[in-house]
């Protein structure tokens, strides 16, 4: 497959009060956008929790952690997999990943930065020395350093990425060896509508107040908003067959992105506002020309009324209809999952732009025959 391949998720989601992702006051994230100030949820903040909902569908050594800690984390295999004590062991990951060049961090141990790396990648490197570990470990600082230099130690990271580093890159600006490129793009989250922040005054009382006692123990406040968000992320295809070095893998990791970025939720203040909601539509469009961000529908405010999510659900089946008419684009593939009643004029413009609705399954596993489809033609 050669050809350029790209897979669109547009999602409206809406979201009770809540504080999903705050700003240095502790505040919602906010943005202007049309003239008018939206609630907004960082791209950073989606893509983190996507990726932690990986792990409810495949096994954490199967995927990738992000973290200054990589040579803490090889000590640590490699005491799990020899007779090394944590000493030997942490001298022989030290002289495993010094000749790469990995700017130290202020910490001892740590690196300047976060690398992202799969965890089968550090088995990988601990396989390079099990079999001789006790003999390096007897090395002093300086033999040990000749004794591992020139085992492919970044090889090992260079290939056999797990889906996540595939799907959202690795950037290592003094080792672009290192670098992937990242197959998917998330664009900030914005409400489809004007929003005003608001604020939760609270108190917490002392539980063994006296009865003579009155006031609370702790008063504060946390700022809040509630959206419907229009949400939007992009896979190119090429790029993860790239990264993954395979169709199968490639097509099985656009699956885990689609599923999970459907279904994962920031976390921020969870506790105080129980926000886990699902969306209320989900639209698949696959092109083989450019990515197309549908977020203009929301240019101009949807207003307040009695619900946003039905107008919004109409401003983006009619932006997708425009936008592919005045285009000329052919899509390769287009599907929809949405939660409007039938027989409803939403409904209705909705099947006219995206075709019939469909349960989550179905649209996911649409996608995966034509994606299919279009690769074995290839």
């Amino acid at each position: 497959m050669t050809d350029r391949l790209y897979i669109d998720l547009h999602i409206l989601q809406t979201v009770p009060p809540a504080n999903l992702n705050r700003d240095d006051n502790g505040n919602p994230k906010e943005a202007y956008f049309g003239g008018k100030r939206r609630s907004r949820v960082s791209s950073q903040a989606w893509k983190r929790a996507t990726r932690l909902h990986f792990a409810q569908s495949r096994d954490q050594e199967d995927l990738a952690t992000r973290t200054k800690r990589i040579a803490a984390q090889l000590a640590k295999r490699l005491t799990a997999r020899t007779q090394l004590s944590p000493e030997d062991a942490e001298r022989i990951a030290g002289a495993l990943l010094k000749p790469m060049g990995i700017t130290a961090g202020k910490k001892a141990g740590d690196t300047a930065y976060l690398l992202f790396f799969g965890r089968r990648q550090l088995e990988n490197i601990v396989d390079l020395v099990t079999d001789t570990a006790t003999d390096l470990a007897a090395l002093d600082d300086k033999q040990l350093d000749e004794a591992v230099k020139d085992l492919p130690v970044r090889e090992q990271l260079q290939n056999g990425h797990p889906a996540d580093v595939a799907l959202f890159g690795r950037m290592v600006a003094d080792i672009p060896g290192l670098n992937v490129d990242a197959a998917t793009q998330v664009a900030h989250a914005i409400s489809t509508h004007a929003t005003e922040l608001e604020f939760d005054y609270y108190t917490a009382v002392d539980d063994e107040n006296t009865a003579d006692e009155t006031g609370a123990g702790m008063i504060g406040t946390i700022g809040f908003n509630s959206a419907t968000l229009y949400r939007y992320a992009t896979i190119g295809l090429h790029q993860l067959r790239d990264n993954l070095g395979e169709d199968k893998a490639a097509l099985d990791a656009v699956d885990l992105f689609v599923d999970s970025f459907a279904r994962a939720m920031p976390t921020g203040y969870a506790n105080s506002f129980a926000h886990r909601t699902r969306p209320s539509l989900v639209a698949v469009v696959v092109r083989t020309d450019q990515p197309v961000n549908l977020v203009s529908a929301y240019e101009k405010a949807v207003p307040a009324g009695d619900g946003i999510v039905a107008a919004s659900a109409s401003r983006l089946a009619e932006e997708y209809r425009t936008a592919t008419r005045q285009w000329g684009d052919t899509p390769l593939h287009v599907a929809i999952c949405h939660t409007l009643a039938d027989g409803t004029d939403e409904a209705t413009q909705l099947g006219e732009a995206f075709g019939a609705n469909q349960t989550f399954a179905q649209l996911r596993d649409g996608l995966q025959a034509a994606l299919t489809k279009r690769v074995n033609s290839n």
